[in-house]
Order: structure tokens, then C-alpha cells, then sequence
């Protein structure tokens, strides 16, 4: 039984990564714009800003007047990315070492946490929930019952089947949730290097506000 489900997870990565990628190539179905102004920076540096630099806290005036608020949707994001790492080792029976399986299940656990902090957040504070819709939750939902099933599995195995369920469950909602900017996310960083690379915006020069 364990196998059908290892099986099911892999074809649902599959899907969830074929669908992604289908979605980024439409995007180019609207066509480029021609840029007819000469060039006033390097596109390089731009991509390199955007992925890097531009991503910290004070480069960024909403993440620096929340700064908690930040570094939990950092540490979420991490664990989220680390979970997915691990159930790929659990798909294909990899076998951890204990410093290893420790290190998971410490920033599993405080993706989780995060990830409800973040989610309680939203349903008490009046500003988040009103411009909040249903996918919101959902996807906030979702995501912590795959942090905390995964959890859960490291220390008992019994309830793998659970957590693969579960994760087949997560990566089917993916693209057709909020849940899809995590692969967007990088698309959406890369464009917007390159359109203000070009035109010298970034990355910010000293003296320029």
C-alpha cells in the first residue's frame, strides 16, 4: 500500500511541475513589448538584485515596518521548501542520518509555527482579513497540515500514509491555488530585474532615493 502511494506522490510532482511549467510558456502567448529607449543599465545586474539583495528586509519599505512579520514568512517559506526536500528522501526511501533528520524536523517545526502564527494573524487582525479571500486560508491550512504530518512522520512512520496523502493532496492544489507563487515567485523577480536592469533603476545606486 505504502508503494501505490510513493507512486502517487511522484506523479503528482510531476503533474504539479508540468502544470507550472505550462503556466509560465502561456505568459509569453501576450508577446514581448519592443523597447525602442536605449538601454541605461545591465540586465545582469538587475536579475542578480532582484534574487538577491532586493529580497532583505530594508530594501523593501512593507517588510521592514513589519520585520516579524517577515522573518516568519522567511522561516515559513524555508521549512515549506525543506519539507518538500524531505519527502522527496521519504518518496525514494533515502535514509537519514540523525544530525540531519534533526535538522528537518527543528525547522519543520518552526515552519510550522510560523506558518500559524502567520495564519492566526490573518483571522484576528481586522486590515488582513478583509482583504483576504477564501484561497487565503486554504492555502495557509493546507500548507501547515503538510508541515505538521511531516512533522509527525519523522518521529512515528505509521502515519505515512497520512502524510503522503496529504502531500499528493498539497501538490495538486498548487496550481490552481495562491499556493503557485513559490514558482511564480522567482519568474515574477527574474522579469522584474530585467525590465528595471535595463533601464538602470537596479540595482539602487548610492545617492539615488
Amino acid at each position: 500500500m505504502t508503494e501505490v502511494f510513493e507512486y502517487g506522490v511522484i506523479v503528482a510532482f510531476i503533474y504539479t511541475f508540468l502544470t507550472l511549467s505550462y503556466l509560465v510558456i502561456k505568459t509569453f502567448s501576450f508577446g514581448k513589448k519592443q523597447l525602442l529607449s536605449k538601454p541605461q543599465g545591465e540586465i545582469q545586474k538587475g536579475v542578480i538584485y532582484a534574487l538577491g539583495k532586493g529580497l532583505l528586509p530594508w530594501e523593501k519599505e512593507s517588510a521592514s515596518r513589519n520585520l516579524p512579520t517577515y522573518v516568519a514568512g522567511v522561516l515559513y517559506h524555508s521549512g515549506i521548501f525543506l519539507t518538500i526536500l524531505y519527502t522527496l528522501f521519504e518518496v525514494f526511501s533515502i535514509v537519514l542520518v540523525n544530525w540531519l533528520l534533526h535538522f528537518f524536523q527543528t525547522f519543520i517545526l518552526i515552519g510550522f509555527l510560523c506558518g500559524l502564527g502567520l495564519l492566526i494573524k490573518r483571522i484576528l487582525k481586522d486590515s488582513l482579513r478583509k482583504i483576504s479571500c477564501p484561497d487565503d486560508f486554504v492555502a495557509n491550512i493546507l500548507v501547515d497540515i503538510f508541515l505538521l504530518s511531516a512533522f509527525l512522520n519523522t518521529f512515528y512512520t505509521g502515519i505515512k500514509l497520512i502524510f503522503f496523502s496529504v502531500t499528493i493532496l498539497l501538490l495538486l492544489y498548487i496550481p490552481a491555488g495562491k499556493i503557485r507563487h513559490c514558482f511564480f515567485f522567482f519568474y515574477s523577480r527574474i522579469l522584474f530585474g530585467i525590465f528595471f536592469g535595463r533601464r538602470g533603476v537596479l540595482p539602487h545606486k548610492p545617492g539615488r532615493a
